[in-house]
């Protein structure tokens, strides 16, 4: 008997770059270099998220949603993935799992939270974890000034630095200047699709 390809109920041929870590260590910088360097390959889409926070929050670029309306979008499966933080909904939109299906690369600053949702999805899934210590951490959400000193306290005594053991992972220790954690997530992105 011949051996025939094992067939999958994830969605591929595709991938999904999921980049998560603590609030702070540096994501979005990392995230938004990376989006330069590839500003004309059709094949990366950047994702943007779904959130119920307004969109003058101070944030990065997103689609505000109230909590109504993400409910109806993820009770019918119209986004690609959601998940709970910090008293607010995030999602990825459907857009996502439709590249992913063409093939296509989709990178999106995830959560941890997703990280379940992700590996039963995804034929392709690699989790980058961006991180720094907690002094850094504190000190770049002090300067972000969306939060007060409590809040920062409390953000970070709940922040979880330390992910399940999964089978596509790298870590970014984001403490140098942006430059090198861009290279850094580049190679690991180029080592993965090989």
């Amino acid at each position: 008997m011949a051996n025939t390809p094992r067939r999958t109920n994830k969605l591929g041929p595709g991938a999904l770059i999921m980049v998560v870590g603590p609030s702070g260590a540096g994501k979005d910088t990392l995230i938004y270099g990376y989006k330069e360097r590839c500003a004309n390959d059709e094949n990366i889409l950047f994702a943007q998220r779904l959130i119920t926070r307004p969109e003058d929050a101070g944030s990065e670029p997103h689609k505000a949603i109230d909590h109504q309306e993400m409910s109806l979008l993820i009770d019918q499966q119209r986004v690609a993935l959601s998940w709970p933080a910090h008293g607010l909904i995030y999602a990825l939109p459907k857009c996502v799992d439709e590249h992913i299906a063409k093939g296509g690369i989709a990178v999106a600053n995830g959560s941890r939270g997703a990280l379940a949702q992700a590996v039963t999805k995804y034929q392709k899934l690699l989790v980058v974890h961006i991180t720094a210590p907690i002094h850094i951490l504190a000190k770049r959400l002090a300067e972000r000034g969306r939060e007060t000193v409590e809040d920062i306290e409390q953000r970070l005594q709940r922040a979880d630095l330390s992910l399940p053991d999964l089978p596509h992972m790298v870590e970014i220790q984001n403490t140098a200047a942006p430059q090198i954690g861009i290279e850094r997530l580049d190679q690991a992105i180029k080592a993965f699709m090989r």
